[in-house]
């Protein structure tokens, strides 16, 4: 499955999670939801995937943390705040470029309606 793919599954599968349980949770109450729905439609998902950070002869073993990484190809990060800000997109690239991936996925769920809450973050390697 190719990466746009696999974002249309994750976003219908948010908008389910988002819909049950609506805004003004904790991004973990999100996260473990979310995790669960991708696991039961098949998908290999890594939660809280550690990304090693190197820079020289420096080696970060768990320098950041990908909140889930779908088959290997697609970063989510999940959110619960006020407003995405560039400070989240600058967050995934890093992510993305970390990772070797091309997309990525904000996913904000203190949001009124899911697709207000959604950005895709595109790497272009």
């Amino acid at each position: 499955m190719d990466e746009n793919s696999l974002s249309n599954l994750v976003i219908n599968r948010a908008i389910k999670v988002h819909q049950t349980l609506g805004p003004g949770l904790l991004e973990s109450s999100y996260q473990e939801c979310l995790f669960y729905e991708l696991v039961q439609s098949g998908l290999s998902v890594e939660k809280e995937k550690a990304l090693p950070l190197i820079y020289e002869e420096v080696k970060l073993e768990f320098g950041y943390r990908i909140d889930l990484l779908v088959e290997r190809k697609l970063v989510i990060e999940i959110k619960a705040v006020d407003a995405i800000h560039d400070l989240h997109l600058a967050q995934v690239l890093t992510y993305l470029k970390l990772s070797d991936c091309r997309l990525g996925l904000i996913l904000n769920f203190n949001v009124t309606l899911m697709k207000d809450g959604i950005r895709r973050v595109v790497n272009g390697l």
